[in-house]
């Protein structure tokens, strides 16, 4: 370990200020820059400002939820598991607990716990923070005989020298927290490639006026399913058809759907050339299997057969949603009347309803960024650049996307760690 090293940090964020509090701990000079006047901005908004920090699973369970990434990420969460970030915490003060979902919370609900106990301990390790500090560039300084000597951060106000850079800056999501997608450009001029960015973990904006209409009905378990269509808009069917299903709770609202299954499904849809390619259906039963749903209308019989099929329904499910489905499948009738075809379309949009998809809340309203600096360009294990040395990028800024539960600052924590570990090592 090089005492004398001298780090810059860039974005103190969940990624930044792991990254410098732990190098400032292993011997280096550390600088941490910050372009907003606060440290964690999204830390504090994150979680409905209750922080969801990582998810009570092991490593293994953390990585397979983050797709292409899973692998990339498999070195850096194995290292600093949920089970290191939770003993972290606990030993910084912030005692956490268990939701029935697995999401891990400070016991407090407070966000600003967490970031509090993050801004401390960096700060008392020994970190240089300054605030109020945009980069505008990232250099590379040689020295006269062409050799790689430093680098060369620029802010607004002057240039800093330093031996090894970090950067955490952040994608592009919530860009009202300072996270503008201003690294984007400083890699890609160093040789990195950018992977189209994208909103993901973002409200989908459709579905039609009778679900717009029930806008704040949460369905408490129900299925997302993404599936592709053809080139000529025909929903294809099978296993291979299913880009990704997510089972929890959805939201309907004035301009669509939000909710942890929608968001989960939402980087499968902005990832498509268009949004119109892919079609969403929802199954809002998902402990009853079709033949089961389709069973409770075919006794024509005494009571059952002069029950109406609405009443039915909403047995299950709230009531004005239950009226909305049976109107839309044209059902609403006693049990004896609903001719066969109509049970089928009952049945269908029970277990198959399909909701329009027109776009997202884009950037403004996402929770992550998917895209960003190629994974093939960055060593796993230290997260050093595979294009420049001494040059380490953690975070959001790295082309990693995974679903709500606390996947995507667990994924923050573990890099912006093995950046630290790296970069301090000999």
């Amino acid at each position: 370990m090089n005492q004398r090293k001298h780090i810059i940090v860039i974005g103190a964020g969940a990624a930044g200020m792991i990254a410098a509090g732990e190098a400032a701990r292993r011997g280096a000079r550390v600088t941490l820059l910050e372009k907003n006047n606060k440290t964690g901005v999204k830390i504090l908004m994150s979680g409905g400002t209750r922080c969801n920090i990582t998810h009570d699973t092991d490593a293994r369970g953390i990585t397979e939820v983050f797709g292409h990434a899973r692998r990339f990420l498999q070195p850096s969460v194995g290292r600093f598991s949920p089970t290191d970030v939770v003993q972290m915490f606990n030993k910084l003060g912030v005692a956490t607990k268990i939701e029935s979902t697995g999401k891990v919370f400070p016991e407090s609900n407070r966000a600003v716990e967490v970031r509090d106990a993050l801004h401390q301990d960096m700060i008392q390790a020994g970190v240089d923070l300054r605030l109020n500090c945009g980069v505008t560039d990232l250099r590379i300084a040689e020295s006269g005989s062409g050799e790689t000597n430093h680098w060369e951060v620029v802010t607004e106000t002057e240039t800093l020298a330093c031996d090894v850079v970090i950067v955490t800056a952040g994608g592009q999501s919530w860009p009202g927290c300072g996270t503008t997608g201003d690294a984007y450009a400083w890699l890609r001029k160093l040789g990195h490639k950018i992977v189209q960015t994208r909103p993901a973990l973002v409200p989908l904006v459709g579905g039609t006026d009778w679900m717009r209409a029930l806008s704040g009905i949460t369905l408490d378990d129900c299925v997302a399913t993404v599936r592709t269509k053809t080139n000529t808009g025909e929903i294809q069917t099978g296993k291979k058809a299913v880009l990704i299903q997510r089972r929890s709770s959805l939201l309907l609202t004035h301009f669509g759907l939000s909710g942890p299954a929608a968001m989960d499904v939402s980087g499968s849809m902005t990832a498509a050339s268009r949004i119109d390619q892919v079609h969403l259906e929802v199954d809002v039963l998902p402990n009853e299997s079709e033949a089961e749903v389709e069973n409770w209308f075919t006794n024509r019989s005494g009571n059952d057969g002069r029950r109406r099929v609405s009443s039915i329904v909403a047995g299950v499910m709230p009531q004005r949603l239950a009226d909305s489905i049976v109107a839309a499948s044209d059902s609403d009738c006693h049990v004896s009347d609903l001719p066969a075809k109509n049970r089928r379309r009952l049945v269908s949009c029970l277990k198959r309803l399909p909701v329009p998809i027109t776009g997202t809340r884009g950037f403004a309203k996402a929770e992550v960024t998917a895209g960003g600096v190629k994974l093939a360009e960055v060593n796993p294990s230290t997260m050093e650049s595979r294009l420049q040395k001494n040059l380490y990028i953690a975070g959001e800024v790295l082309d990693v996307d995974g679903w709500i539960g606390g996947y995507n600052f667990q994924a923050a924590f573990s890099t912006g760690h093995a950046a630290a570990v790296a970069a301090t090592s000999e």
